[in-house]
């Protein structure tokens, strides 16, 4: 029951952002077309691309607006499970990763995107007439919002990972090179170009963040909310 409650708040929620997100579809579309340099606007394939696009968009809105709520749901499920402490700690961390998030978003919508656009309807424009695809650009444009806003919630990620004492700072530096080859493929499959530039707008933030993650997992979780346990199940339930 208490999972069926959850999820019904999460799909109201999403149902809701719905709404807002169908508002600000036009804007979306307005916004692609000038970061793309379009007179005519978007290419459809379809008579049916624009109304399917419309929903796209704004479910892909949606989905951003009540991540916020998504988060907070899922962690109140698990809430339970928690000590008292570990409980303050958590939800003391999703005015953080709400920040995170905004920051993410606003970096791809005013920074990442438009260059990368800009860049892509320039790239050899005396030779090709860069009509894109309306499906296509649309889902990648904030579908890239939404992957950075998630990619910058790493360094905060790592931090609670470290507090938890699942994995230490110091694991966390010898798994440098992976990370930096991980952090390259995913800027690789976000970005839409293959030029380095636009693959650096992407992948050095991340890397630099995951530097960020490991400083900060070393100042400030030093010491481990699981070494205070014994602050076991029985006073987790006090508490809860």
């Amino acid at each position: 029951m208490e999972l069926r409650d959850r999820i019904v708040k999460i799909v109201i929620g999403v149902v809701l952002g719905f709404i807002l997100g169908a508002v600000l579809v036009p804007t979306v579309l307005e916004n692609i077309n000038d970061a793309a340099n379009l007179d005519d606007g978007l290419d459809i394939r379809s008579p049916s691309d624009p109304i399917m696009i419309y929903f796209r968009i704004a479910i892909y809105i949606a989905v951003g607006v009540t991540l916020p709520n998504i988060i907070y749901q899922v962690i109140a499920f698990l809430a339970p499970g928690l000590t008292r402490r570990e409980k303050r700690f958590v939800f003391s961390s999703i005015p953080f990763m709400l920040l995170l998030f905004v920051a993410g978003v606003a970096y791809g919508y005013f920074f990442a995107i438009p260059r990368a656009l800009d860049f892509l309807s320039g790239f050899m424009s005396d030779y090709i007439d860069f009509n894109i695809d309306a499906t296509e650009t649309g889902s990648f444009y904030v579908a890239l919002m939404l992957g950075l806003g998630i990619s910058l919630q790493q360094p905060l990620i790592m931090f609670v990972v470290a507090k938890f004492g699942l994995v230490t700072a110091q694991t966390m530096r010898k798994w440098r090179k992976y990370a930096a080859l991980g952090i390259v493929v995913v800027a690789a499959i976000v970005t839409p170009t293959t030029d380095p530039f636009n693959l650096a707008l992407v992948a050095v933030p991340l890397y630099a963040l995951y530097e960020v993650g490991i400083v900060i997992s070393l100042v400030f979780a030093r010491t481990t909310l699981r070494s205070h346990l014994p602050e076991t199940a029985e006073a987790a339930s006090r508490g809860g």
